[in-house]
C-alpha cells in the first residue's frame, strides 16, 4: 500500500462523519462517459435550456433526442467498487452525506440511502412532470419518444422530462440545504473523481474543511481545489483503484 493510499485510510478510520463529493470520475468505471470530457456528448451538442424546454415543441423533441442518446448508457450501467465503498462507509455508520454531481443514480442503485444521498444535478433514472412534481420509472417514457418522437406528457397535461436539472433550471432548495449542513456536521471531506469546476456544487466540499475537517482529493488529472491551502491530502489516481483499498484499510 502506497504512502497516499494509508494516509488516506488514516484518515477514514479517525472520522465518525464523513461528507462525500462525487463527481464523473467514479462513474466511467460503469461505462458513463464523461459527458464534460473532450469527446463528451456536450461536447458535440448544448443541451436545451429549461426556458426553451417548458416554451418550444422543438426545443422538448430536440432535449428528449438528446437524453435518448445516452439512456442505454445510464439504463445498462452498473455500480463499481467506488459505489460499493460508499455503501460500506455508510453501513459501517461513518457516512454523514454522499453529494453527488453524477445522474445516472448509481450510488443508489448501489445502496447509498436516500435519506444520505443528494443528488445535486438530479437523476435520468426517474422522469419528473414539471406541472405536478410526480416522478415515474423511465423505460416507458423513452421507448413512447424513440416510437412516436413527440415529448411525453403526463396524465395531469404537464410536460415530462428526465429529473435532471438543465441549463437555466434552478437547483432544488432542499437539496442545497442538505449539503450545506452535511459539510458543516463532517469531520472529514473527501472528494472523489471531480475537477471541482462546477459551482455551487463544488463549493461544499471547500465549507466543510473551513470548519476545521480535513479535505482529501483523489481524482485523475487536475482539479480547481489542488492548490488551496484547505486541501489535507492530494491523490492522483483511478477513485476506483484508490478509494476502496482505503476504505477497507480503514474499516478492517
Amino acid at each position: 500500500m502506497s504512502l497516499e493510499l494509508s494516509q488516506l485510510a488514516a484518515l477514514i478510520r479517525d472520522a465518525r462523519s464523513i461528507f462525500l463529493f462525487t463527481g464523473a470520475g467514479v462513474s466511467t468505471g460503469s461505462g458513463i462517459p464523461d459527458f464534460r470530457g473532450p469527446n463528451g456528448v456536450w461536447k458535440r451538442r448544448l443541451p436545451v435550456y429549461y426556458h426553451d424546454f417548458m416554451s418550444s415543441e422543438a426545443a422538448r423533441v430536440e432535449h428528449w433526442d438528446y437524453k435518448l442518446e445516452g439512456w442505454s448508457s445510464f439504463r445498462d450501467a452498473i455500480p463499481n467498487p467506488a459505489h460499493a465503498a460508499c455503501v460500506d462507509l455508510e453501513r459501517a455508520g461513518r457516512l454523514e452525506l454522499l453529494l453527488t454531481q453524477n445522474i445516472d443514480g448509481l450510488h443508489q442503485r448501489a445502496g447509498v440511502s436516500r435519506e444520505r444521498l443528494v443528488e445535486i444535478h438530479g437523476t435520468n433514472n426517474e422522469i419528473e412532470c414539471q406541472s405536478c412534481g410526480a416522478r415515474s420509472e423511465p423505460e416507458d417514457a423513452f421507448r413512447e419518444f424513440e416510437a412516436t418522437r413527440k415529448p411525453p406528457a403526463c396524465p395531469c397535461g404537464g410536460w415530462l422530462k428526465p429529473a435532471t436539472i438543465s441549463f437555466g433550471q434552478n437547483l432544488r432548495v432542499e437539496d442545497l440545504s442538505r449539503a450545506e449542513q452535511g459539510a458543516r456536521n463532517s469531520d472529514l471531506i473527501i472528494s472523489l473523481g471531480s475537477s471541482l469546476s462546477v459551482t455551487p456544487a463544488a463549493s461544499f466540499p471547500l465549507l466543510g474543511a473551513r470548519g476545521g475537517a480535513p479535505y482529501a482529493i483523489v481524482n485523475r488529472g487536475p482539479t480547481d481545489h489542488d492548490a488551496r491551502e484547505e486541501v489535507t491530502l492530494r491523490i492522483e489516481g483511478d477513485v476506483i483503484d484508490v478509494f476502496p483499498a482505503a476504505v477497507r484499510e480503514a474499516l478492517t
